[in-house]
């Protein structure tokens, strides 16, 4: 068959590919600009406040068995300490693009060599409640990277793989404490590890655009 999704097996590397070329946008979205509609939390971002541009990169490891590359934010951070996240941060002035952003803050966490890297798309753009808009760059990892973590950013750096994450039963939403009230936040529990928040999700936004 010419589909290649037919022939390649669930959350195998090539359907991921095909599925990203199809599925992802093929530019970053613009938080700047009017027609660009976001995602997240950002009906709790106060009216007055203007959400400083993020990016992250979601990084595919080109394993037989795909896997997500994250990190564990170090305990001693003032905010969000020991969360798991994606390697990432603010864009910089100095940052080309939000793909420049989110490869140079790999690079400073956890020493990924952006040569390794190859860019497949973006999600959609991610406005948090702490005031962030986060572009999801989307990328695939050579496996054969090797790692310097950073231990003034990140405790650890660790995999999951794309198969249970992309699966939606292994999603769940829960009801948190925010500003005196309630919120939604997703949440993927994966052996002892707690993904929720932003990151799970951006996790999500991923599932809806290539699996849901």
């Amino acid at each position: 068959m010419n589909d290649v999704r037919a022939a390649a097996a669930p959350f195998s590397l090539a359907d991921f590919r095909d599925r990203a070329a199809s599925r992802l946008l093929a530019h970053a979205p613009d938080p700047d600009d009017p027609e660009t509609v976001p995602i997240g939390e950002h009906a709790l971002l106060a009216p007055d406040r203007v959400p400083r541009a993020a990016a992250v990169l979601v990084g595919l490891v080109a394993r037989d068995e795909p896997q997500l590359l994250f990190t564990q934010r170090a305990k001693h951070l003032p905010v969000h300490a020991g969360q798991i996240s994606f390697p990432g941060g603010k864009r910089e002035p100095s940052d080309a693009s939000s793909l420049a952003a989110a490869l140079r803050e790999a690079e400073e966490e956890i020493g990924l060599d952006a040569r390794l890297v190859r860019p497949l798309g973006y999600l959609d753009l991610y406005v948090t409640n702490s005031g962030f808009a986060i572009v999801g760059c989307v990328a695939e990892i050579d496996p054969r990277y090797v790692l310097r973590l950073s231990p003034d950013e990140v405790d650890d750096a660790f995999e999951v793989p794309l198969g249970f994450l992309m699966r939606e039963e292994n999603h769940s939403v829960e009801m948190r404490e925010w500003a005196g009230g309630l919120r939604k936040v997703h949440h993927m529990p994966w052996r002892e590890r707690h993904i929720w928040g932003v990151t799970a999700g951006l996790l999500r936004n991923l599932y809806e655009r290539l699996y849901g």
